[in-house]
């Protein structure tokens, strides 16, 4: 038996999130926002703290600085029952933080990196490869260390039979610059949305997207497609288009994705079919629109299912 079910690899830092904004930013003019939320951000820790939630034994490895931010965020991830033993305070950086300024289903960011684009592979303690089954690993492009050191932290958990998830994230450089041909054979689940998808294949479709990576999937691809729904698509070539389940009162967006993926990850390692995990990670992602911030519909299992019930007459079957 390992000690975690889940070990999330990535960025840290805290999100400070604007709603009801008086229109979008102009240069050399100043807008209200009418709501601002100070919280945990980054799209791994989001994913880390929502699949705790939901039951899983989840631990992180990621960098942090010295710093009321650094502590905001670690506070936070114990406080949803995260493990931070793996954690690394860096008193030499600042903690990454991002604003985000939401609009309705949509969103800008404007983030700092500071400690979580330092942290590689040999910063990241060894024992976690022997303590976890899973592996979730996201932003890599937000983090340019772990990034270049990608292959070292593949072989560590192939080798031990760990199941690796990949969920890329927007490139802000829109370089793209990952061999996805040599990566994604290693990843046992690729999780994209349908944006990033095409932009990583430099390609001007889903389908032209989807024929440039299906050679090259471990298991299975998980394509976000936002109010669409999600599309499964099997290493064998099978498909299984879903449906979302509609919030029709969002409060905010931030985070639906990952929490998305904290419901499919949380029982893709229960051991439940694929088209199971879809189904869960779309009832995760549409009951992260229901509160602010990523993590705020998210408290116990128990909860989180009442409010699946209540909110889309769903049980979520975790």
């Amino acid at each position: 038996m390992k000690r975690f079910d889940i070990a999330a690899i990535g960025e840290l830092n805290v999100d400070v999130i604007l709603n009801q904004i008086d229109g979008f930013p102009e240069m050399g003019k100043e807008k209200f926002a009418g709501d601002m939320l100070l919280t945990l951000g980054s799209s791994t820790a989001i994913f880390a703290a929502n699949a705790s939630s939901l039951g899983s034994k989840v631990c992180f490895v990621g960098m942090v600085g010295k710093d009321s931010f650094g502590s905001l965020v670690k506070s936070s991830l114990e406080a949803k029952g995260v493990a931070t033993d793996y954690l690394i305070e860096n008193p030499a950086t600042a903690t990454g933080a991002t604003i985000v300024m939401s609009y309705d289903e949509d969103r800008a960011n404007l983030t700092y990196q500071g400690a979580m684009d330092i942290m590689g592979y040999d910063d990241i303690c060894p024992e976690v490869f022997d303590n976890c089954r899973h592996i979730h690993l996201s932003s890599l492009f937000m983090q340019s260390a772990l990034l270049r050191d990608i292959d070292k932290v593949l072989e560590a958990a192939t080798s031990r039979g760990i199941t690796i998830s990949l969920d890329t994230q927007w490139d802000p450089a829109e370089t793209w610059a990952l061999d996805y041909k040599k990566v994604l054979p290693h990843i046992t689940i690729f999780m994209p949305n349908e944006k990033e998808l095409q932009a990583l294949t430099h390609t001007n479709s889903l389908e032209e997207a989807i024929a440039a990576v299906e050679p090259y999937l471990g298991e299975a691809m998980i394509v976000k497609m936002g109010s669409k729904g999600s599309l499964l698509v099997r290493k064998d070539g099978s498909r299984n288009m879903l449906p979302s389940f509609l919030n029709r009162n969002v409060v905010d967006a931030i985070g639906a994705g990952d929490s998305f993926n904290s419901g499919f990850v949380s029982a893709f390692v229960k051991g439940l079919p694929l088209e199971k995990c879809q189904e869960i990670g779309n009832m995760t992602g549409a009951l992260n629109t229901t509160a602010a911030g990523g993590t705020g519909a998210f408290t116990s299992p128990e909860e989180i299912d009442q409010r699946a019930q209540k909110l889309f007459g769903h049980s979520l079957g975790l």
